[in-house]
């Protein structure tokens, strides 16, 4: 009963509150989704129930329109007035008639492409826009804050976010309230210093900054928001820290309670990984691996939670925040929720930071050893899980369990869908022991540690149902996905782009599988549904990027609806991987040569698909034949038009020739000893920092 009573209480509040929060289009019944997260708590559920649990069998294709960037795609779409829009790789912006799928316009923002191989992270990735006031806002990759009009696309202005010398990047979706477009940035595993900023959302003047972890004591207070805190935090680091930057990046994870005038965002990791070279003899390191809550208006510091102290996992708190009102015990409680990477489930009152529980959604986590109670649900860490100071390595429970897919929350279940992992990394500490792409990590992940590794209950990717209230697992979904967002309706159902190209829908009391599509890609960002003229639509994005190399498919916007006719063309055949690599050439020290290079300015595309880029895997590349042909890909920029950009303000006709060499002694190696798992090379899976 008493999940009853609060199903229905919730359910009328939310409704009433996304029916305010929409714009209305020609129909006033229709319905759109004008936030990055569906409704102003960031819940990503949808009141339309036109599609049902029993009904969805009959979704088909309405419309589809081909997208040509080339890399991952994580856009979450947004639908005003009539018009979808969704960014795109290299943070451009499109426009399409939600009705047709006509291209209404597209702004290119002309982010320089060689920052892929100097001075971004993770990925050239957008997670989309925000709304207000006429404008499409969202932010670039080299660090800027764009607005255009709606309607025309016109740019209405422009302000810069982060500084262009330093490596920073924006791939996080900005979020609006109080008049305030509030943005992160990415660049935790250079060395930077993490901060979230505020803008006018009429001029793109910049109101306020809080930065995420101490500066330079010598220098004193930076002049901004965040300075009456950065004294507390000090205290928490130890030894020369900003030399380094000191990490807590804030490249995901923010949302803004209007009940409370707090904005709510998560920060990333420390750097350098190992507590102990970044901090020796230790300190929580504040407030990296952190929720943090400032007033909206002023960015003032209001609470914080450190959810792994020291962190030394690539723990990030930058996975989505939720909003919520649910009944615990006699209570109606106003809550943020996360499920973030280090495997344990937050409930916290949105207002004073007070934890309300902290709760394993993965089994038998091994970094901590218990929560104390007493001072807000501290994690008790694990002494052996400070690998810089055992000397030993660790085996680490879980490793990326919830990273930044989108989770939705049901107010009819009461229900959070969490796309989750169940897996051990290994780390083991060595300083400039781990070159990704051009970031050192000071660990070698080669090295294993000493001892045994920990089993893991049901190792995998599934969608999990969490129940907040009763603090359990609800359901678990194995046909679903741990890599793709989610969208949750008052139809019953939970919607999911899952393994095998395919987008599919489960119910939301139980996880059954009710209906699935080929999508001919990989829908890896959260769907959205909106309603036109009295016809529900189911919105997601499909990309045809494996992860690994280039597909033989097309990026697409593909939208949904109740008898949907129209079919996809032909998946094109796939395309066969040969090696085929001409005689090995060059000494031991070229190959040396050339792999450092290859490491530092090739990897992050085309080593495993790091930066979720869908670039060639280039072992099997035709050019390792023709050294003229190869240096002008690289240097000359044959290729640019594709997405290979020129590296000739990093590389010379030499160092092409180097990496070449490495490339060809490999591709050998390969051919006298297959792969086992196919084309993608000996990189293996992405490595943990892998999703600013």
């Amino acid at each position: 009963m008493r999940r009853l009573i609060f199903g229905l209480m919730v359910v009328a509040g939310v409704a009433a509150c996304s029916q305010s929060a929409v714009a209305a289009g020609d129909n006033p019944g229709d319905v759109e989704w004008t936030r990055n997260g569906g409704n102003p708590d960031e819940q990503r559920y949808s009141t339309l129930n036109q599609v049902t649990a029993g009904n969805v069998g009959q979704l088909g294709l309405a419309w589809y329109a081909d997208i040509p960037e080339r890399g991952g795609y994580q856009s979450t779409p947004l639908v005003i007035d009539g018009v979808i829009y969704m960014t795109a790789p290299w943070s451009s912006l499109y426009a399409f008639d939600a009705r047709s799928g006509k291209q209404l316009w597209k702004f290119d923002p002309q982010a320089p492409r060689e920052i892929a191989a100097t001075s971004i992270c993770c990925n050239i990735s957008n997670r989309g826009a925000a709304y207000a006031d006429g404008k499409i806002i969202w932010g670039t990759i080299d660090g800027r804050l764009i607005a255009v009009d709606a309607k025309t696309g016109k740019k209405a202005w422009e302000s810069r976010v982060a500084d262009p010398k330093r490596q920073y990047s924006i791939t996080g979706a900005p979020r609006i309230g109080d008049g305030l477009v509030f943005i992160g940035v990415g660049g935790a595993e250079f060395y930077t210093r993490g901060f979230l900023s505020a803008f006018d959302v009429k001029t793109g003047k910049r109101v306020w900054r809080f930065y995420t972890v101490p500066g330079d004591p010598s220098k004193g207070p930076d002049g901004a928001a965040s300075d009456n805190v950065m004294p507390m935090a000090a205290k928490t680091w130890n030894g020369k820290w900003w030399e380094k930057g000191g990490g807590g990046s804030t490249w995901d994870g923010i949302v803004y309670d209007p009940k409370t005038d707090l904005v709510i965002f998560g920060t990333g990791n420390g750097i350098p990984w190992p507590a102990q070279l970044r901090s020796p003899g230790g300190g929580d390191n504040l407030f990296i691996s952190s929720i943090v809550a400032v007033h909206a208006k002023t960015g003032k510091y209001k609470w914080h939670y450190q959810a792994t102290p020291m962190d030394g996992f690539d723990f990030d708190n930058t996975a989505p925040l939720t909003l919520a009102d649910i009944a615990i015990g006699d209570r109606t409680e106003h809550v943020v929720m996360q499920a973030p990477k280090n495997g344990v489930f937050y409930v916290i009152e949105a207002a004073t930071g007070k934890v309300l529980s902290a709760d394993p959604y993965v089994p038998k986590i091994n970094w901590a050893l218990g929560f104390d109670k007493e001072h807000n649900w501290k994690p008790i860490l694990n002494p052996e899980a400070n690998y810089g100071k055992t000397g030993k390595g660790f085996y680490v429970l879980p490793s990326q369990a919830h990273v930044w897919h989108s989770q939705s929350f049901n107010p009819q279940t009461g229900l959070m869908y969490v796309p989750a992992r169940r897996g051990v990394g290994s780390f083991y500490a060595e300083k400039g022991g781990r070159i990704l792409g051009n970031q050192m990590v000071d660990v070698a992940m080669g090295h294993p540690p000493e001892g045994p590794k920990p089993q893991v209950e049901n190792p995998g990717a599934y969608l999990l149902a969490w129940d907040p209230v009763e603090r359990r697992v609800a359901w678990e979904q194995r046909e679903g996905s741990g890599s793709a967002g989610t969208l949750t309706t008052a139809g019953n159902l939970v919607f999911q782009g899952v393994p095998g190209k395919k987008f599919a829908a489960f119910r939301a009391d139980t996880g059954e599988k009710v209906w699935a599509v080929d999508t001919q890609g990989n829908v890896v960002p959260g769907p959205v549904t909106y309603s036109i003229d009295g016809v529900q639509y189911i919105a997601v994005i499909s990309s045809a990027s494996t992860g690994f190399a280039a597909a033989a498919g097309k990026n697409r916007l593909l939208v949904y609806k109740l008898k949907g006719a129209v079919q996809l063309p032909p998946a094109p055949p796939p395309v066969p991987q040969v090696l085929n690599p001409p005689p090995d050439f060059g000494d031991t020290a070229m190959h040396a040569r050339g792999q450092d290079l290859y490491q530092r300015n090739c990897s992050g595309c085309h080593e495993g698909g790091r930066m979720f880029s869908g670039f060639p895997d280039l072992n099997y590349t035709v050019a390792l034949n023709a050294p003229d042909l190869f240096k002008s890909i690289v240097v000359d920029g044959a290729l640019a038009e594709n997405g290979m950009i020129s590296f000739k303000n990093s590389l010379n006709a030499n160092d092409a020739e180097a990496i070449r060499s490495f490339l060809t002694a490999r591709a050998n190696q390969l051919k006298r000893n297959p792969p086992k798992f196919g084309p993608g090379g000996p990189g293996g899976p992405p490595p943990p920092a892998a999703h600013q």
